[in-house]
């Protein structure tokens, strides 16, 4: 039998800090992943990320486990697009990276400048309504 526990605020033990429910629900990632595109196209680690699909030099889609509500969410990604080595402190800020079609189910991300380049390290998170 499953359980519900209903609440509208969230205390520390000593009561000297909380926070509105509405704040966690609607203000946490409802997806994030980090992920390579070298060699492989292959997740380090992730939450709600079923799948990705290498759709060619620096192009992926993130496929969710759970739909958004609608394809209108917000998210950020990062690219240390040019970075083929394995340092997570090189950042290339003359390269960047942003979405291409985004549904409730999927987004595409993709590193360019110039032109789309693989890169170590890559870092989307998501947020918005659940479905």
């Amino acid at each position: 039998m499953a359980s519900e526990l209903r609440l509208t605020t969230l205390a520390n033990n000593a009561g000297t800090e909380s926070v509105d429910t509405t704040y966690v629900i609607n203000g946490s990632a409802k997806a994030w992943v980090d992920f390579t595109t070298i060699t492989t196209t292959s997740a380090r680690d992730s939450f709600n990320v079923s799948s990705l699909t290498d759709l060619g030099t620096g192009s992926t889609t993130i496929t969710y486990s759970t739909s958004m509500g609608s394809a209108n969410y917000a998210g950020s990604y990062y690219t240390g697009a040019n970075d083929s080595g394995t340092s997570y402190n090189t950042f290339n800020n003359d390269w960047t990276g942003g979405f291409g079609s985004k549904t409730s189910s999927s987004v595409i991300a993709g590193s360019y400048n110039n032109s789309f380049v693989d890169s170590h390290k890559n870092d989307v998170v998501v947020m918005g309504d659940l479905a």
